[in-house]
This record gives C-alpha cells, sequence and structure tokens, in this order.
C-alpha cells in the first residue's frame, strides 16, 4: 500500500473547549490509484491531509506513507511524496509572484537536492507534460488560474514523487480550465505512474477522475468504494413510471417486487429505488405488461456522489451546516494554529 492509516485522530485545543478535528481514520491506497477524499467543509478532509504530509502530527493513530512511517520518520515520507496544497483564488498557490516560472521549478528542484542537471531535466519534463512550455520566462503573477494551478503540480512532482497529495485542485478555476486540469491530473498516472491523493468539493470531478472515493463526515469515515458501486450501493438507481390507469393496481403489483428497496406513489406517478435500474427495468416492464397496465412514460435517474452522501447523513454534500450541533471550519483552522 502507498498509504496505509489506521486510526488516525487528531484533537484541537481552542480558547472555549476541545475540537475533534478527525475522530480515528483507517484508510488504504494501492500504488497507482487516484482516489477521491470527499466531505463539507470541518469534516476533517485537510486536517486528515496535513498529518499524512507530515505537517500536523497525530494525537492518535499509525500510518506508512509511501513505505515510511509518519511519526517515525516524516523526513522520508517528505521526501517521497508531492503537496499541492488549497489554491484560494486563482493568484493564490505556492509560487513567488516575482519569480520566473523556469526559476520556480529549478529551485524546488535543488530544495529536493536534485543536481542542477537533473533540476534542469525535470523541469523541461514537466513544462512539456503540463502544457507550460514556453512559459519558464514569464513571472508567475503574469500566469492564468490554470497556468498557476498547472505550475503548482510540477513543483509538487518535481522531485519524482510515489504519491502526491493536491487539496481541492480545481477551486477558483472556470469551467474550461478546471476540465483541461483534470486531464493533466489522469496523465499523472497515465504517463507518469504516480500514485494521486486529492480532496475536492466538486462531485463531477471526483466522478470524472477517481477510482475510489472516500467519504468523511463528523472526523470519520463514512462510506468507500468505487463511485459508481457506490452511488447503486448507497442511494441505489431511481424509476419513475407514469401510469394511465389503474396506479393502485400498478403500485401492488410492484410491492415487494424483487430489488425494489423503496416504492412510493404520488397520484399516476410510481418512484422506485432499485440496485440496478438496467436491469430491474426489463422485469418490471414485463411485470406491469402482464396486468395490462399501460404506462405513459417511463425515466430511469441514476444516482448522484451528492445524492449518496444524503442518504448517509441527511445533508448534501455541499451544505457547510451539519446536523445538530453547528461546528465553524473557521473554528478548526485556528485551532490548528494554536501550539
Amino acid at each position: 500500500m502507498i498509504i496505509d492509516a489506521q486510526g488516525l485522530a487528531r484533537t484541537f485545543r481552542t480558547r472555549k473547549r476541545s475540537v475533534e478535528a478527525v475522530r480515528g481514520v483507517d484508510l488504504t491506497v494501492k500504488a497507482g490509484e487516484i482516489v477521491g477524499f470527499l466531505g463539507p467543509n470541518g469534516a476533517g478532509k485537510t486536517t486528515t491531509l496535513r498529518m499524512l504530509t507530515t505537517l500536523l502530527r497525530p494525537t492518535a493513530g499509525t500510518a506508512t506513507v509511501a513505505g515510511c512511517d509518519l511519526l517515525r520518520d516524516p523526513v522520508g515520507v517528505r521526501r517521497r511524496i508531492g503537496y499541492v496544497p488549497q489554491a484560494i483564488g486563482v493568484t493564490a498557490g505556492g509560487t513567488d509572484p516575482s519569480a520566473l516560472v523556469g526559476e520556480e521549478l529549478t529551485i524546488q528542484g535543488r530544495v529536493y537536492r536534485l543536481s542542477a542537471g537533473q533540476a534542469a531535466e525535470r523541469a523541461a519534463l514537466l513544462t512539456s507534460q503540463l502544457e507550460l512550455t514556453g512559459l519558464e520566462g514569464r513571472l508567475c503573477k503574469t500566469l492564468s488560474g490554470g497556468q498557476r494551478r498547472r505550475l503548482d503540480i510540477a513543483l509538487g512532482l518535481i522531485h519524482s514523487p510515489v504519491v502526491v497529495f493536491l487539496d481541492e485542485p480545481t477551486t477558483g478555476l472556470d469551467p474550461q480550465s478546471r476540465s483541461n486540469l483534470w486531464d493533466h491530473i489522469r496523465g499523472l498516472r497515465e504517463r507518469l505512474g504516480t500514485t494521486v491523493f486529492l480532496t475536492t468539493h466538486y462531485l463531477e470531478e471526483a466522478d470524472a477522475l477517481c477510482d475510489r472515493v472516500l467519504v468523511i463526515d463528523h472526523g470519520k469515515i463514512i462510506a468507500e468504494g468505487v463511485p459508481d458501486e457506490l452511488k447503486r450501493r448507497i442511494s441505489g438507481d431511481v424509476i419513475t413510471l407514469s401510469v394511465s390507469a389503474d396506479a393502485d393496481r400498478a403500485q401492488a403489483v410492484l410491492t415487494g417486487y424483487p430489488g425494489v428497496r423503496d416504492l412510493v406513489a404520488e397520484g399516476k406517478a410510481i418512484r422506485m429505488t432499485v440496485t440496478s435500474g438496467e436491469q430491474a427495468l426489463p422485469g418490471v416492464l414485463r411485470q406491469l405488461d402482464a396486468e395490462g397496465i399501460t404506462m405513459d412514460s417511463i425515466q430511469l435517474a441514476r444516482p448522484t456522489l451528492d445524492d449518496v452522501f444524503l442518504t448517509l447523513t441527511g445533508r448534501s454534500l455541499r451544505d457547510d451546516s451539519p446536523v445538530g450541533e453547528p461546528r465553524s471550519s473557521n473554528e478548526t483552522r485556528q485551532a490548528e494554529m494554536q501550539p
């Protein structure tokens, strides 16, 4: 495993109380995977990421990252990982606005003890693969948002890390730049063999990029799996039938039908939740046809990752206000700054 964490936890103390930001996280990431880490603000995403990248020491638990023990060999972890922090807006990031793009890359390489030649070679490779060729002589502050994020990623990859951590990599980007960056993130694995662990608030991003997703809420992993399998297992597909008549009889025929997890009738509409819509639909139609029940329309809807989160927690993945006692993500961030 590239990442293997067991019981990872972190508690912060504020002036008013203790904040359990992460409450015993177990997670694994295999070599070559692109894994998405999902959850609303304050759920524990960034705190977990900061622990895995040695920026925060866990209160409890153990982990190995890229073959190195997180607590006993943090320097070894840092040598073998790349970390691209979240950018707030298109002008933020890990770069010096007054530096040249080429200088930033070669200096970063030298920081990781690459020779001058090795740093130049890696910089040339990454500028080519991340579409930065021709920008080496430009000041970082003159780059567009998409170019700036690609440069941030290049800085995180300059030393050929085994795994790269991306914290909200496309925040603040326009849709075209976001889609372009997705292609480059896929290319990290396809061209460089890099394992990618990313946090995101964009549900379509997780669907488009990730082999597997982990959902965290209130500091605990509450679900994990392949996106399509997770959506079907937890939320299920939804079949909506509109019948011309005999709605009560149609409901009676389908109640208890194999594979139907939930059935609701409203007027002439019958809404069913099933595990696999394409497998259940033919049988449902045959059953109704055998009973002489005529349908006006049929709809099959796929669940989203937001549906998964709604099913698990009763709130939207993008809703920052937890159920029950309020929790502020700013409170957690302020606690992180306490000694």
